[in-house]
């Protein structure tokens, strides 16, 4: 699968835009500011419906606009796809899919899939747990599109279920007495449903994201070290359970009720919801040791190499004869080469040049490495120029 067009309407910087692509490799190249990044993210929302450079979609829109368009062309074997989506701050972003009529933005979801390599990657072994929970379920998104219902369900339990917690402790300190929890109890068990959903495919997608990231790592960082993940889940640690236990639906619904229950008193104390997939991690190590400070910087910058180029090859075997079903990912480098070594750099040129379409942004032609020299479309001012 690959990309063949992309139309922006007030998106960021671009007033208007039109971006035909081709197969294999297109290096967009520009000075830093003038909107490369811009044409990446916009190929990426499509794919995620999110941004790997902002929380929420308002800074998505050009000042002044009311609205933003984006509109791509996805090309699989001999069919093709169409998919528009409208993005408007504060309401449901619309979508429409070949010309048809309005649906859910979800409802697009698997019909591009991308795999974006980018500087704020390094944050993934060295941020927060919540940059490293998103990088999991997006992926999961992409696999699995119906994911993302069951995680938009969990953020709306999450949000709910705090606001009554926080009720819960305002009665206890104004009061000094017991709350009705009964309508609590209720939102336990949607997020012990729900949260048992998340849990489960997040482990599920450990297992088998483990050993396509100790191969890239080997291969990134030229055998320096052997990489793992361990999927640390926050009920694990509330009922003292041996991490990453095979568990069913009912088993671990009825594990987070028990945790749950544990916890209640200092949950209506802290106004928060101390148990579920929102405070679990996904643990990074080398040698047994935890990356996130124990790891230098550049073998951080294997380690979330391998974890994007693992990215790639998940999905790349991750497919369905429908088209919505996926084809290998689009492979979108931003502004990448110039974060890394002359080493890792080459290496990773190497290990991404055969895949069926690669989208590189670069300051100037110079930083496209020589395996990646492909097609050009220089980026300058709002405005896009192929250079033949």
């Amino acid at each position: 699968m690959h990309v063949a067009h992309l139309s922006l309407v007030d998106f960021r910087s671009y007033p208007h835009v039109e971006l035909p692509l081709d197969p294999g490799v297109t290096a967009l190249v520009g000075p830093n500011g003038q909107g490369k990044t811009n044409l990446i993210e916009a190929i990426g929302y499509v794919a995620t419906l999110g941004s790997h450079r902002v929380p929420n979609d308002a800074p998505l829109i050009r000042a002044g606009a009311d609205r933003a368009l984006v509109r791509l062309k996805a090309i699989r074997g001999d069919r093709a796809a169409t998919v528009e989506l409208e993005i408007t701050p504060g309401r449901a972003n619309r979508a429409r899919i070949n010309g048809g009529s309005p649906v859910r933005s979800r409802e697009v979801l698997g019909i591009v899939r991308t795999v974006l390599f980018a500087p704020e990657d390094l944050a993934l072994v060295k941020g927060d747990p919540d940059g490293r929970r998103r990088y999991l379920d997006d992926l999961l998104v992409q696999r699995t599109p119906r994911i993302a219902g069951v995680l938009a369900d969990l953020d709306r339990v999450l949000r709910q279920r705090s606001a009554l917690l926080k009720t819960a402790g305002a009665a206890v300190r104004a009061h000094r007495q017991s709350p009705d929890l009964r309508t609590l109890d209720v939102w336990d068990s949607k997020l012990a449903q729900v949260g048992a959903q998340v849990l489960i495919a997040r482990r599920e997608l450990v297992e088998q994201l483990h050993p396509h990231v100790a191969r890239a790592y080997e291969q990134v960082s030229a055998g320096q070290g052997a990489a793992t993940l361990v999927y640390r889940a926050s009920l694990d640690a509330a009922l003292e359970l041996e991490p990453n236990l095979p568990a069913g639906q009912d088993l671990v619904e009825a594990q987070l009720l028990e945790a749950m229950g544990r916890l209640r008193s200092k949950e209506i104390e802290r106004g928060v919801s101390l148990v579920g997939p929102h405070r679990d991690d996904l643990l990074l190590e080398l040698g047994g040791l935890p990356a996130r400070g124990y790891a230098s910087h550049g073998e951080s910058w294997s380690f979330a190499l391998a974890l994007r180029l693992a990215s790639y090859r998940l999905l790349t075997q991750t497919d369905g004869p429908d088209f919505d079903q996926g084809g290998e990912p689009v492979l979108l480098l931003d502004d990448v080469f110039a974060e890394l070594d002359a080493r890792r750099r080459d290496r990773l040129a190497e290990l991404v040049a055969g895949a069926g379409q690669v989208i590189i942004t670069a300051a100037v032609p110079q930083d496209v490495p020589e395996p990646l020299v492909g097609g050009r479309v220089d980026v300058m001012a709002g405005e896009v120029t192929r250079v033949l």
